[in-house]
């Protein structure tokens, strides 16, 4: 039950990244700390629709 999911920032809202997540075990949004190429530094990515 995998389903791809895209990662926006949370400074500039550029959608950044895809990767997929297990709807059962983790129902809530992904938070993760990543590269973001627009900022030039590691900011806070989340889960979009």
């Amino acid at each position: 039950m995998r389903v791809g999911i895209t990662l926006a920032c949370t400074e500039c809202k550029q959608r950044n990244y895809t990767t997929t997540k297990n709807k059962k075990k983790h129902t809530e949004r992904l938070e993760v700390r990543k590269y973001c190429k627009f900022c030039n530094a590691h900011t806070l990515h989340r889960e979009i629709k």
